[in-house]
């Protein structure tokens, strides 16, 4: 009896400690500046997924990116990082390659010029490797956009909502990008840099980003369209949006000009390959090129990507029918009155981007990685309290992480589905 009182004493005691011990981590959480957090989850997030890479890398067989079991740096830069790796050493052709039919085939002129610049000027600086410098910079990259975010989430939600939304974006399905050679990093750093300062409405400061972010990835005209409907909201100013304060004719003017340079940046890189080339639609017959082997070749007519899209892969007319399901979903999380919560310039580009993809895009199995701009909808996902709910979400952000490494990263044999 004695023997059973003193193990249920001590269990109480160990249980007492245990409790205390965790109080304390929890409180001495809560007292970390909100940075310190953001960089230790942002840290804990990339160790899962070097993890996850890893694994994938020591059952990887040889195929035309890298050698049997490549180490990380190797197999983190497959897929668009070698179309990196070649505009870093050797910039655009200009001649475009074409088949034998004379239709442009994939080139360099798909991809934008900051990202790989940078990666050349560093490595001629520091005499680094493709590999490590591409992979550098985009693990610097997301975390400048994790710190970003929960800045631009702080805006709108309160601390424990704003660093929970920040969490998911951490621990994404396609947060694999803040690690690997693509420009997804980088040109994500730079839209969270310009919808923050458009939240504070440092007009003028968002010039040098808006430029540098349209020749980093193809947003510019998208940024553009977001612009435009700031300027007509704000100055129409429709009650059921609730903006908070109407453009008069002089403060609308420089949003208007951040949204004609941020269009004149979006039409820049289709004139620069026209005018390296010789060919009007260089770029854009490039971009056609990675979809023939969907639907054929042929012309970009707006707007009929996506119709065209849902049609090869869930055929017709069941294609068309969830198109419109997904559309209509997506309008009503938007709008929903939940997600006024998250302010109308993080909606407002929600419904930029999709009108943007909706006008050029071909939804393949890049549209995941393709989607990461809209991450400041997380904010609408980080809304509810629950520790139980919000312990799932990232369980399955994580799940969805594997997933998709399986089916779009891995290279399993003949491979159809690059991010």
């Amino acid at each position: 009896m004695a023997d059973g009182v003193t193990t249920a004493s001590w269990a109480v005691q160990r249980a007492r400690s245990t409790g205390a011990a965790l109080m304390w981590v929890v409180v001495r959480w809560r007292l970390l500046p909100w940075w310190l957090r953001i960089t230790v989850v942002y840290t804990l997030s990339r160790v899962l997924t070097t993890v996850l890479l890893t694994g994938f890398a020591r059952i990887q067989t040889a195929n035309s990116f890298t050698v049997q079991h490549p180490s990380y740096l190797s197999f983190a830069s497959i897929w668009d990082g070698a179309w990196y790796r070649v505009i870093a050493a050797s910039g655009y052709p200009s001649t475009l390659p074409v088949d034998a039919a004379g239709h442009v085939t994939e080139n360099a002129w798909a991809f934008m010029p900051a990202y790989p610049f940078t990666i050349r000027a560093i490595m001629t600086v520091t005499g680094g490797s493709f590999e490590l410098v591409a992979v550098g910079v985009s693990l610097l990259a997301g975390w400048g956009a994790a710190l970003v975010f929960r800045r631009l989430m702080g805006r709108f939600l309160d601390p424990a909502r704003a660093t929970f939304a920040t969490v998911l974006f951490c621990f994404a399905p396609v947060s694999v990008m803040f690690q690997v050679a693509y420009a997804e990093a980088m040109g994500l750093l730079l839209l969270l840099v310009a919808l923050l300062l458009l939240v504070q409405r440092r007009y003028w400061a968002m010039l040098p980003v808006v430029l540098l972010l349209g020749i980093t990835r193809p947003t510019g005209l998208a940024f553009a369209l977001l612009m435009s409907l700031f300027v007509l909201v704000g100055v129409c100013r429709p009650a059921w949006l609730r903006m908070p304060e109407r453009l008069t004719l002089r403060t609308a003017v420089p949003p208007a000009v951040v949204a004609v340079v941020s269009g004149m940046v979006g039409l820049a890189w289709p004139a620069i390959a026209w005018a390296a080339t010789g060919v009007p639609r260089a770029y854009t017959d490039t971009e056609l090129a990675w979809r023939s082997s969907y639907i054929g070749w042929g012309e970009l007519v707006p707007f009929t990507p996506w119709v065209q899209g849902f049609g090869w892969w869930f055929h017709q007319p069941a294609g068309t029918i969830l198109l419109i399901v997904v559309l209509v979903g997506f309008v009503a999380v938007v709008f929903q009155p939940a997600a006024r919560r998250i302010g109308l310039e993080l909606r407002l580009w929600g419904l930029a981007y999709l009108v943007y993809l909706l006008a050029v895009f071909f939804p393949q199995s890049s549209t995941w990685r393709i989607l990461l701009p809209i991450a400041p909808l997380l904010g609408v996902v980080a809304l509810p309290r629950s520790r139980v709910y919000r312990v799932a979400m990232v369980v399955l952000a994580v799940v969805l992480q594997w997933t998709w490494l399986y089916y779009c990263w891995w290279v399993d044999g003949y491979d159809w589905t690059p991010p």
